[in-house]
């Protein structure tokens, strides 16, 4: 009996200890946005569309590449509703000699949104040179230097986007990629499900931290750990859902001091826009303490 009551707050203590370790909420005062895929969805004009982020709290979009009066209209759209078009996604190629080629409307598309401070995420699609073996000194780094030079002319930047199945793929190579353009206006993008299809899910809080001065967006959604490969539906899900902790990566966002906006990738996700973003904005709140 003795025994009993001595050991007894120890336990309570360890208990505490254990609650306090798991607290779910990583108070965190980032921008969250909405990707166009989870809000484009049929039974709402584009401009209902934009009104139900608004009015779910969101903070802005994310957008696609479109023509330059296309996404001009669109980033104005979203300012008279007080939402801001954070990040619009662009595709680039890169040859395994080191080519780099885009669309000859990226510069007229930068300038459209001129001071709309948007992020310009390229992703790097094709088989690029062995990108260990980059030293920062070849023309492709300086084809995205002088791209990087147009986005800060107009008041951007750029963040390279791993991409599933792409040259950057991994987080890991968009980071030294990025590292090696060494620009000001060109950084990296952490994007959830495309990290944990590679199979780096033990690795991301190091991984973050590797990128923490160049991490210039992040995008998470609901999914399940464990997975590896392009299986969307386990790693693109509502944020309430799966069973992946998305607070390993606000824990360590927080810790790096990461100030920058968070969005959530709906790629896929079937039914309607309501339905996915209300339990999505609900989750956030949940997670970042926010009411």
């Amino acid at each position: 009996m003795n025994r009993l009551i001595l050991t007894l707050p120890l336990a309570l203590l360890v208990s505490f200890h254990t609650a306090v370790a798991a607290d779910p909420v990583v108070p965190l005062a980032n921008p969250f946005y909405a990707f166009d895929n989870s809000f484009q969805r049929p039974g709402l004009s584009p401009e209902q569309q934009l009104d139900l982020v608004r009015e779910l709290g969101f903070a802005g979009i994310a957008w696609h590449e479109a023509p330059p009066a296309v996404a001009k209209a669109a980033a104005q759209s979203a300012k008279a509703r007080g939402l801001t078009l954070f990040t619009i996604y662009c595709a680039a190629q890169v040859t395994p000699e080191g080519d780099l080629t885009y669309s000859p409307d990226l510069p007229a598309l930068m300038a459209s949104l001129q001071d709309h401070h948007t992020i310009i995420w390229l992703h790097l699609g094709g088989q690029g040179p062995a990108i260990a073996s980059l030293t920062g000194d070849e023309p492709l780094m300086k084809k995205l230097r002088g791209l990087a030079d147009l986005a800060a002319t107009n008041g951007l930047s750029i963040a390279l986007y791993p991409h599933f199945g792409e040259w950057t793929a991994r987080f890991a190579d968009a980071t030294r990629v990025a590292r090696l353009v060494k620009h000001p206006a060109l950084g990296v993008t952490f994007n959830l499900c495309h990290c944990l299809a590679t199979g780096d899910e033990a690795s991301i809080p190091a991984l973050l931290d590797e990128a923490a001065p160049i991490l210039t967006t992040v995008s998470i959604s609901g999914a399940d750990a464990g997975v590896r490969g392009a299986d969307w539906k386990r790693l693109i899900q509502p944020l309430d859902r799966g069973t992946y902790d998305a607070g390993i990566v606000l824990r360590k966002l927080k810790q790096i001091g990461f100030k920058g906006p968070i969005g959530f990738q709906g790629y896929g996700i079937a039914g309607d826009a309501r339905s996915i973003l209300t339990p999505t904005m609900a989750k956030w709140r949940e997670l970042v303490g926010a009411k």
